[in-house]
This record gives structure tokens, sequence and C-alpha cells, in this order.
């Protein structure tokens, strides 16, 4: 199947897909902050530069959309239809380079919470996970 974009307006499309201060980051940002909790954005100092950084806590909060991530819910299974090995082998390569940064986080003794877009729309649920993940 070919594309609904000219190379030049897929091209555009692309770029504007951001990697910070996505509305699923907002979204937790929010939330977080209506609990109390203040936190830095984006440690660069730390693998993978997780979204949100607890320092006193060593604990970290990473932001993952279904899609770009692999997760396993209807949107993270869903497959392009255009140019699909090359998004196929891209998403593997987000999710491996996702577990070799969890694992570099565990090695440096940090703890790590990964939420995803799709859990964000229940906010009970999502207030009581992040409450037990930073010790409420």
């Amino acid at each position: 199947m070919s594309d609904v974009y000219d190379a030049f307006t897929r091209t555009r499309v692309m770029r504007a897909v951001k990697s910070k201060n996505t509305k699923p980051e907002i979204t937790l940002r929010r939330l977080v902050h209506r609990l109390g909790y203040r936190y830095r954005l984006h440690g660069r100092h730390l693998p993978g530069t997780p979204d949100l950084v607890f320092t006193n806590r060593r604990k970290v909060i990473c932001v993952h959309g279904c899609f770009w991530h692999g997760h396993s819910c209807a949107r993270g299974r869903r497959q392009p239809k255009a140019n699909g090995d090359y998004w196929r082998a891209k998403i593997a390569r987000n999710v491996a380079r996702d577990a070799a940064n969890r694992a570099a986080l565990d090695a440096l003794g940090w703890s790590v919470l990964e939420v995803w877009e799709c859990e964000l729309p229940d906010t009970p649920a999502m207030q009581r996970t992040i409450c037990a993940f930073l010790n409420c």
C-alpha cells in the first residue's frame, strides 16, 4: 500500500513527532505535581534520559507511547501498512534500547517505573501506582 502523503509531507509530519513534552508526559507531570511531588525533567546524566527524576528517592518515571515502544495494548500491536519492515525493526530497536536503559538504571541503583500512554486515562489507578512507587 502506498503512503497517503508525498515524501515532503511525510517528512514534515514525522519531524513533528516530539520526544519531550509530549501530551502523555505532560498529563503524568500534572498528576504527579498534584500529588505533591517535585521532580527534575529529562535527567541527561542518567541512561535513557528518564522523563521524571526524583533524585533524593533515586527513582525515575519513564513515559512511553504505546506504538513507539511496542506495548502489548491494541495501539501498540498495530502494524503500519506502509514500509512495515522498517517500522517493525525501528520499534524492536526502541524496545531493546528501553530494556538496556532500564538495566543500566537498575545497575546504578535507581528504581524505574514505566508508564504507558494507554494507562494514563485511568487517573485513580495511575495515582495508586505512583503513590505505591514513590511510597506515599
